[in-house]
C-alpha cells in the first residue's frame, strides 16, 4: 500500500496497489472491492498499447499506464491498522464529473457519521468534494 495522507483522529489513507491488497480489504471490510479492483485492472491493462515493437520492451510502460487510467482504490486505517472505510476515486484523484465516486464502510455501511472528517481530509488533499450525497451509494 502507498501512503496518501493523514486524517484527523490518528487515521491514515493508503492507496490499494495490488489485487492481494484488494482481497485483504474485501475480507476486512466485508464488501466487494477486490472484484471492482480486478475489473478496473483488467480494463486498464486491456487499454494499454505498447509504443515499442520488440517483445521484451512491449510492457515497459504498462505499469505507468495502469496507474494513470485506473481508478484510485483507497483504504482508511486507524493507528492499529484496522480498516475503517474504502474509497474508489477517479484516476489520479482528478475531478471527473462522469466518474461515480464511492466511499463505503464495513459491509457497505455509511462511513460518514464516524469518519466524515477523515473523508473530508482526503477530499481536501486530492482537491475533490467527497460529500455523502454524492459518494455514499446506499442511502
Amino acid at each position: 500500500m502507498q501512503y496518501i495522507c493523514d486524517a484527523p483522529g490518528a487515521k491514515t489513507w493508503f492507496r490499494i496497489e495490488t489485487e492481494g491488497e484488494a482481497a485483504l480489504e474485501s475480507d476486512a471490510m466485508g464488501h466487494a472491492v477486490e472484484k471492482h479492483f480486478r475489473h478496473a485492472w483488467e480494463a486498464a491493462t486491456d487499454s494499454y498499447r505498447a509504443t515499442s515493437s520488440p517483445f521484451v520492451e512491449q510492457n515497459i510502460g504498462l505499469k505507468a499506464h495502469v496507474r494513470r487510467v485506473m481508478p484510485l482504490f483507497l483504504t482508511l486505517r486507524d493507528a492499529e491498522g484496522t480498516a475503517l472505510a474504502t474509497a474508489m476515486l477517479p484516476p489520479d484523484g482528478e475531478g471527473n464529473r462522469h466518474f461515480r465516486i464511492i466511499v463505503v464502510g464495513p459491509e457497505n455501511r455509511d462511513p460518514y457519521p464516524e469518519h466524515g472528517e477523515a473523508i473530508h481530509a482526503l477530499g481536501v488533499h486530492l482537491g475533490l468534494t467527497l460529500d455523502r450525497d454524492r459518494c455514499y451509494p446506499y442511502r
